[in-house]
């Protein structure tokens, strides 16, 4: 029942290939742990264009035939471990999105997550580069569990997470680049990774499954990426945690049978009131 998870946390390189090179060596490390599953960053390989707009930065779209992502199947069979690997996808010309492939140990496909929640701050530009996602929020079925993969901004939202722990989601998977602006007041930093940190965990606990989120490190322009990558359990503590300065990889193993333990002990599911929440498929309540 247990599957030994691991995720790389780093930085951009300087260039796409030198950082595609870069992880594939930091994943190449862990080939001696028996891992099951590998999650890399949102977005690693390239800089993170959402900074500002430019239509230049659509060239830095990749199709899902790219080398690249045939590299990385072929390190999931080298590693014979499950890979979610984050990319900016070109589905066609002008239609682009912010992408999760799931990869099979044997190097095949076991699906895919277009990115739902597309955000739209200074720093953040995601509205211009990405259509939001098609894919619903449906988890993905692999030899090292159910996924419940997601992306950043996505973690926000308590809706996506229910409803891939609804169908199934052993964990819920969170590939990020979440960053600090240097405009901001030292002060509110701690507080924001802190909220970060905190709504993930609830999510872990409202639906009693494992959550984890992969986050950059660096500075790329006037963001600072905060890393502390994380693993925690379905009652919410934290099994596994990276500070802002940790780079490079990590693993640890999870044993998805608690969350059944959990959930006769704490009957979440049992005492949803389905029948009293229409309002929220609605954009604001009514009176």
């Amino acid at each position: 029942m247990t599957t030994r998870i691991a995720w790389i946390q780093s930085r951009y390189q300087g260039t796409v290939e030198s950082t595609h090179r870069h992880y594939l060596a930091e994943a190449q490390k862990l080939a001696d742990q028996g891992v099951d599953l590998l999650v890399l960053p949102e977005l690693f390989t390239t800089r993170y264009f959402c900074i500002s707009q430019d239509s230049d930065n659509f060239d830095l779209a990749i199709t899902t035939d790219h080398p690249h992502l045939a590299d990385w199947r072929e390190m999931a069979r080298t590693l014979n471990c499950v890979i979610v690997y984050s990319f900016f996808e070109k589905r066609a010309d002008g239609l682009y999105h912010n992408t999760a492939c799931v990869i099979e140990r044997d190097g095949s496909t076991a699906g895919i997550y277009r990115k739902g929640h597309i955000p739209d701050d200074p720093g953040f530009n995601e509205k211009y580069y990405f259509s939001p996602g098609d894919t619903g929020f449906h988890p993905i079925a692999t030899s090292a569990g159910v996924l419940g993969v997601l992306i950043c901004w996505d973690q926000w939202f308590p809706e996506a997470a229910r409803a891939m722990c609804l169908r199934g989601a052993q964990i819920l998977i969170y590939p990020t680049a979440i960053a600090w602006d240097a405009q901001e007041p030292d002060d509110i930093k701690p507080t924001q990774c802190d909220a970060w940190i905190t709504v993930m965990r609830g999510h872990a606990i409202a639906n009693n499954v494992y959550a984890m989120a992969v986050n950059r490190i660096g500075d790329e322009g006037h963001l600072t990426f905060w890393g502390n990558s994380f693993l925690c359990r379905p009652d919410g503590s934290l099994q596994a945690h990276q500070d802002h300065t940790d780079d490079g990889p990590e693993w640890s193993v999870a044993d998805f049978a608690q969350t059944e333990a959990l959930r006769r002990a704490w009957p979440f599911f049992r005492d949803r009131r389905t029948d009293d929440y229409g309002v929220l498929l609605k954009k604001w309540g009514t009176p």
